[in-house]
């Protein structure tokens, strides 16, 4: 599997270059020699007209980098001025930079022709996590043969070794949005990523500059609540936070918070919540959880098909009035710890009414056994006035050869509820492997979970299962040159069974199906399910006819949608019985200017008893989101949201300004309204009139310091 890497010699600048999306001879030397640059989505290996030119060079203070993006059609280049993280639709240039070089940990920025950002940190064990997000500096422009970015990164924003010769891991791509391929240098195989092909970047000397910040924080808020036809309740609440970083060494970062302010977190996206086997999953979006997220992650957690979704959710902390955090590498070991007080919960499961707090552990560990592959190990402790939940644990990445890896992890949990009650023990584990070609990929996993595990910090959809599951995708290319416009045309069949000790009984699961991928970043998937699965002792069936895909059919119009329907349960605890539901959802992404932008999305689900033919329930979810970017920093966003099943319409308005993470300026107002009537001193929902049951305002100001 090894492959020689390819070597760049980082330009060391007399002079920092400007970030004004101009490129001087001057300011950055010669461009590197890069190869060629290939696709990797949706296809490998193809190549494409527009023609990409790379800078590198720094100082003491940072690294730049520049690309001159050229274009045989610059008219169609799409781009927009519009909040951070959202250019996935636009043309983009972007690196993966593996600072540490170890091939565990790289730092993945993106900017648009406009030079709006988008960052993620990317893990061995988690994936991409498009929530964090540092400092750096971009400008954009377009030109008359395509459009050129620049990139200026502090030192202080990553963390890195350094010294006399320091080597890091680099490798960079760019997206063509109306062609929705993206390329690569070097290039990536199927199964393969970033840390197995990236180039060594080379400085001749470069010194770290651990982090000092501080980041004070104040908040106002005012709510109204419509208690009373005649009164509405006044609450006005001010608040004071205060977090801070400082590098206790070249890869060692301590963050701190104290009364952490979370009031910029907007309403979680609307989801279909009735007659819902699992729990939902919200991700999280609160800055301090956010950052170093990615390795607290087990290897192979994280699927959809898998029980457990994350062995660490941070939204299990609801109310934290402490944090500490610290993360860091020492050779080839990475490190992270995480406490939190959280005084959302009685400290007495015996006396629900009593106020208290819960106090979350959370130590992890791996070990580097080379780039993507690793060994493990985690333990949680989580308590509760008398009450615990402790877990340990160990999990490994191994890369069996280019195209197979294998994910294990292995978990046990030791838990006491209630003061007088004795504790349990269980144990969680799962194994997975896969198999990834251009043509081929098959993935395996099994998985088991003792009625009696618990994991206080997980999500985690049940326990007391033993089931696996396979899939295989054999995908075929049609001739470009006589059927242009599809891409990729895939045939699918995923096979699931186990055993469920709650439920009482077997399920199994059958899914086959097609999916094709077009031109214009257009993607459909058609497949058919069949199967059965018990619930509260009973057996049920389970069949769906499902479709779904999405488009971007013109620069300034962006298309999704699914449909389904089929045999369905109804999960009432009590009576469960056999129905039949039908889902359909859609909707569209319109921006008819670079700063505009405008979505409007509808979901509805209906379902009926099989037996009765009876309508058990319809709901409807309707979101429509406005923004209008005046610039890059500058921005005015509205949001309208409809839940027929909770009878109420969220509005809200929020203006932000926030010319770099962690300096905001916002303001909002929200307001809802619902369908209520009061009968007996008391409000009764679902009857009466819509109308404000609660309103509020809300202001925030924080001010990221780095010395």
């Amino acid at each position: 599997m090894a492959q020689s890497r390819p070597t760049i010699d980082a330009h060391l600048a007399t002079s920092p270059p400007r970030i004004d999306g101009v490129i001087g001879e001057r300011e950055w030397g010669e461009p590197i020699a890069a190869g060629e640059w290939l696709s990797y989505n949706p296809l490998y290996g193809d190549r494409l007209p527009q023609q990409t030119t790379v800078w590198i060079s720094y100082d003491a203070d940072a690294l730049y980098f520049a690309f001159r993006c050229d274009d045989p059609e610059p008219g169609n280049i799409k781009t927009s001025i519009t909040r951070r993280d959202n250019i996935w639709q636009d043309d983009w240039i972007g690196l993966s930079l593996d600072a540490l070089g170890t091939g565990q940990l790289s730092y993945h920025m993106m900017v648009n022709p406009s030079g709006v950002q988008a960052d993620m940190l990317n893990s061995a064990a988690g994936g991409e996590d498009t929530a964090p997000d540092w400092i750096w500096d971009s400008a954009g422009r377009l030109t008359a043969t395509g459009y050129v970015v620049e990139i200026r990164l502090p030192l202080q924003s990553i963390r890195f070794s350094g010294g006399a010769n320091t080597s890091m891991g680099i490798l960079f791509w760019r997206r063509v949005s109306r062609l929705g391929v993206s390329v690569s240098w070097p290039a990536l195989a199927p199964g393969v990523w970033v840390f197995e092909r990236n180039a060594a970047l080379r400085f001749a000397d470069l010194q770290p500059r651990p982090p000092r910040e501080v980041l004070p924080s104040v908040t106002y808020g005012r709510t109204e609540t419509h208690e009373r036809p005649d009164n509405w309740a006044v609450v006005d609440r001010g608040d004071v936070g205060f977090g801070g970083k400082i590098g206790l060494g070249p890869t060692i970062t301590l963050d701190a918070t104290v009364n952490p302010d979370f009031s910029q977190v907007e309403s979680d996206a609307f989801q279909v919540e009735v007659n819902q086997r699992f729990p939902t999953f919200f991700g999280e979006k609160r800055p301090f959880f956010m950052e170093g997220a990615g390795i607290f992650a087990l290897a192979g957690s994280g699927q959809s098909d898998n029980s457990l979704r994350t062995a660490v959710h941070t939204r299990r902390i609801v109310d934290p009035i402490f944090g500490a955090k610290l993360t860091g590498s020492v050779g080839r070991v990475t490190f992270g710890t995480l406490s939190s007080i959280d005084e959302a919960v009685p400290a007495n499961a015996q006396d629900p009414a009593a106020e208290g707090s819960r106090v979350f552990n959370i130590g992890r560990v791996q070990y580097s056994l080379g780039p993507s592959n690793y060994a493990g190990a985690i333990a949680t402790d989580t308590t509760s006035g008398d009450g615990y939940n402790r877990v340990v644990g160990a999990d490994l990445r191994w890369r069996l050869a280019s195209s197979q890896r294998l994910d294990a992890f292995v978990l046990a949990s030791r838990t006491k509820e209630l003061p007088d009650a004795d504790a349990t023990s269980g144990v969680g584990a799962q194994v997975t492997y896969s198999y990834d070609t251009q043509k081929v990929i098959a993935v395996g996993s099994f998985e088991h979970y003792d009625p009696e595990f618990r994991m206080a910090t997980a999500f985690i959809n049940r326990v007391g299962i033993t089931s696996g599951w396979g899939f295989v995708d054999r995908s075929f290319y049609p001739d470009k040159a006589k059927y242009p416009w599809i891409r990729r045309v895939g045939f699918l069949s995923f096979t699931q069974g186990g055993s469920d000790f709650v439920a009482g009984g077997n399920d199994f699961l059958e899914v086959v199906g097609m999916r094709f991928n077009f031109t214009r970043q257009g993607f459909l998937r058609v497949d058919r399910t069949f199967g059965f699965e018990h619930w509260r002792g009973e057996q049920f069936d389970r069949g769906r006819l499902r479709a779904f895909g999405n488009v971007q059919l013109y620069r300034w119009l962006y298309l999704e949608g699914n449909v389904s329907g089929g045999l369905s349960v109804f999960y009432d605890s009590v009576d469960p019985f056999q129905g039949r539901s039908r889902v359909f959802n859609g909707g569209f992404r319109l921006q008819p200017n670079g700063r505009l932008q405008q979505s409007l999305f509808w979901n509805r689900v209906a379902f009926d008893d099989d037996a009765t033919g009876r309508r058990v329930y319809t709901v409807h979810i309707v979101n429509a989101r406005t923004t209008f970017q005046f610039t890059r920093a500058f921005s005015l966003r509205g949001i309208a949201q409809y839940d027929s099943s909770r009878y109420r319409i969220l509005g809200d308005a929020l203006f932000s300004y926030e010319p770099r993470p962690g300096t905001v300026v916002y303001a909002g107002y929200g307001s809802l309204v619902e369908q209520r009537e009061f009968v007996d001193e008391q409000w009764t929902t679902g009857a009466g009139a819509y109308a404000a049951s609660r309103r509020g305002l809300f202001f925030k100001t924080s001010y990221l310091h780095r010395f």
